[in-house]
């Protein structure tokens, strides 16, 4: 019976439709995240990622909604959960760790506080109990002296270190469920390739499923288990991490890769770059659409395409990926 239990996805988004101003700016999404498993959600700015971990959180902006599908974590449907009960969940059962640390921190309010908050908030501990847990949360996360860091505000501390403080503050409940929104965005490397090991670690350690949200193909490579490419506000290719690089079968997930840099080949190789740029939502053309920017685009481009089973765990919404050998 556990290992049933076990094989249960952690999150299991259904057919999720999100619009702003009656238009779907995520249209039918879906995808699960298992126990310990890590699922990157891949696409430039634009495509709809960070709208969707929003709209899993219960916390969409101003005029957008969640207006259509399922949002189960653990079997529970969250979309319709009253802001009072979101509120019991997140931080507990659910977490997430925003783009940006420092303006996601409360400028006022010391470090250890802000992490230790869930805990009180939500009847674990004591404020001296969870003091104490937020000091070895923040140790935990290798931040130095945490006792001392635990004191200053976020703006004592580095970029990095409040990324740390961040994660620290999302994982100290033992949630079964962290969103990382761009956990790494503008860090420097060394600080990338720490809070990456960090995650790993952590998934190991406590079985967390992780949704990471990002356009950098390289930290994909570096975490992912399974890849959703999404564009457009579409889930357009989903595999296996490894046979997503291999196989790529979406002109659009090989034009992602392709803007990778290389540390082989010719030195003043120029870095390729997909042409144009993701259009506004009222942009959208009909069909795929990618077709505006797709060098395989054809007439029958102006019907959507399903998501097609490539292999077993591989699908794609392309009616050419056959044809992928001709973008160079």
């Amino acid at each position: 019976m556990a290992e049933v239990e076990d094989r249960r996805p952690v999150l299991s988004v259904r057919d999720l439709v999100t619009e702003i101003g009656g238009r779907a700016v995520v249209d039918r999404v879906s995808l699960d995240v298992m126990p310990g498993e890590v699922v990157a959600l891949v696409g430039e700015s634009g495509s709809g990622k960070s709208l969707t971990a929003l709209s899993i959180m219960g916390l969409l902006p101003g005029a957008a909604r969640a207006t259509g599908g399922e949002v189960l974590l653990d079997g529970e449907d969250l979309l319709g959960k009253s802001e009072r009960q979101m509120r019991a969940i997140r931080g507990e059962r659910l977490s997430m760790i925003f783009q940006e640390p420092v303006a996601s921190l409360n400028p006022l309010v010391p470090v250890g506080d802000q992490v230790a908050e869930s805990l009180i908030v939500h009847g674990h501990a004591s404020r001296g109990d969870a003091s104490r847990q937020a000091v070895e949360m923040l140790a935990h996360v290798g931040i130095p002296q945490p006792d001392q860091r635990a004191r200053q505000l976020p703006a004592e501390l580095s970029g990095g270190m409040c990324q740390r403080v961040m994660i620290a503050s999302a994982l100290i409940s033992n949630p079964r469920l962290l969103i990382a929104d761009e956990p790494t965005t503008a860090l420097d490397v060394t600080i990338q390739a720490q809070i990456l090991r960090l995650m790993k670690a952590l998934r190991q350690e406590r079985d967390t499923a992780i949704l990471i949200i990002t356009h950098d193909m390289g930290v994909v490579a570096d975490i992912a288990d399974r890849v959703c490419v999404m564009y457009g506000g579409r889930i357009v290719e989903t595999a296996p991490v490894f046979e997503l690089f291999e196989r790529p079968s979406h002109p659009y997930t090989k034009l992602l890769l392709q803007t990778i840099p290389r540390m082989t080949g010719a030195r003043k190789e120029e870095l390729k770059a997909i042409e144009g740029t993701v259009p506004d939502v009222s942009q959208w053309p009909s069909g795929c659409r990618f077709r505006t920017r797709c060098p395989l685009a054809r007439e029958d481009c102006a019907e959507m395409p399903p998501l097609i089973p490539v292999t077993e765990g591989h699908r794609s919404a392309c009616w050419h990926m056959d044809e992928l050998e001709r973008i160079g």
